[in-house]
């Protein structure tokens, strides 16, 4: 499903031939329609589909009226973002196949979907596995079904990747 230049990227990171090769990782085009939905943790505007935007908020509402602050640490991720996330990473010494089981190679990043959210909240560091202590992981665990959103990336899951409970899409 990639094009010359998205398999040109791919050779230029690293990324192994056979990955995604078994189905076991699904492709992910970039969003075509976007909304902003505000800033992230360090002021940076993020993007959803207007399903998913309009999803978010109301999970935001309802996490606010049980008071539970979630936080967006990031949405859409282009394609070409993916891959100069994975090129700084590669650029300050780590592996590829270590980068690889924390950040999707670009085109299998479900945030190329433009329905998924990476989530902090106040008291815990972002995008570490602290997250499932807080409250917010307990209430996303109890509602977020309700809204749409699951937990893609339990630990143990069958796309290989680190367990990422601040991870949740539309589903």
């Amino acid at each position: 499903m990639l094009n010359k230049a998205q398999l040109d990227t791919h050779r230029q990171l690293g990324v192994p031939l056979d990955y995604a090769r078994g189905g076991s990782l699904p492709y992910f085009a970039d969003a075509s329609e976007l909304v902003d939905i505000g800033p992230n943790l360090v002021g940076r505007m993020q993007r959803l589909t207007p399903e998913a935007a309009s999803r978010w908020q109301a999970m935001l509402s309802a996490a606010r009226l049980d008071g539970i602050t979630l936080l967006i640490v990031s949405g859409f991720r282009s394609f070409d973002y993916q891959a100069e996330l994975i090129r700084k990473k590669l650029d300050a010494g780590q592996q590829i196949a270590e980068v690889l089981r924390v950040n999707a190679a670009p085109g299998y990043s479900q945030h190329h979907s433009g329905t998924a959210v990476d989530i902090a909240t106040p008291g815990s560091r972002p995008l570490t596995e602290e997250f499932e202590q807080s409250p917010a992981f307990e209430w996303l665990q109890r509602r977020a079904a309700e809204f749409g959103f699951s937990m893609t990336y339990p630990r143990d899951n069958q796309y290989g990747f680190v367990f990422e409970p601040w991870h949740w899409a539309l589903g």
